[in-house]
């Protein structure tokens, strides 16, 4: 079973905290944020697919270390990436990038050299058992009873993504409140329809 940890944040319009659900594809990440004064030069640039929890993680890493958190890096001037980076060597205080997916074409040398020389987080994609439980936390935020069984019907019938997950369980919420029915088999077919198309909705 996956673990959770708890954001200093709650999520907008609601009562509850946050949490990110940790499992086999992310767990090595959660351990290396809990201890960055292990990281070269004090630094870390953390990688995954979309909808993975990258920004889940650096807000959660923001609450214990504050304006050590760049997110969508790639979107910064390099020159001010370079000054951040000469601001934590200065100071010791850790520097969290966030930049996306595998890839991040650095064009400024000297910046290209410095985080080549950082530690490289990497979340890989779901496999069945944080799938299962991101489906169940995606539907608790939302208030919806997803129905009994549904993971182990859904799970091995959709896209193994983490953007499939949240929106498989988004449809299943509207497609409950439309019809005014529990999320039950029917329910949860026609998500998968929805979704990713007849063939996928219909295998048994």
């Amino acid at each position: 079973m996956a673990s959770q940890i708890a954001l200093p944040l709650s999520p907008a319009g609601s009562g509850e905290p946050a949490s990110i659900v940790i499992g086999s594809s992310n767990r090595a990440v959660a351990e290396a944020l809990g201890a960055p004064e292990n990281w070269p030069f004090r630094t870390a640039i953390l990688h995954g697919p979309p909808r993975s929890g990258k920004s889940l993680f650096a807000r959660w890493f923001a609450g214990h270390h504050p304006d050590a958190v760049m997110d969508d890096v790639v979107t910064f001037d390099e020159t001010e990436i370079f000054h951040r980076w000469n601001r934590a060597q200065e100071s010791g205080l850790p520097l969290l990038l966030v930049a996306g997916g595998e890839r991040w074409d650095i064009t400024l040398p000297d910046l290209r050299s410095r985080m080549g020389a950082a530690l490289q987080l990497r979340i890989g994609p779901p496999d069945d058992a944080l799938a299962a439980d991101l489906m169940l936390s995606h539907a608790a935020q939302r208030g919806l009873a997803l129905g009994e069984g549904a993971p182990a019907y859904l799970v091995p019938r959709m896209e193994r993504s983490y953007a499939a997950i949240e929106k498989i369980v988004a449809e299943i919420d509207r497609l409950s409140l439309e019809r005014q029915v529990p999320a039950t088999l029917s329910i949860w077919r026609d998500a998968l329809e929805a979704v990713q198309g007849p063939d996928q909705g219909r295998l048994l």
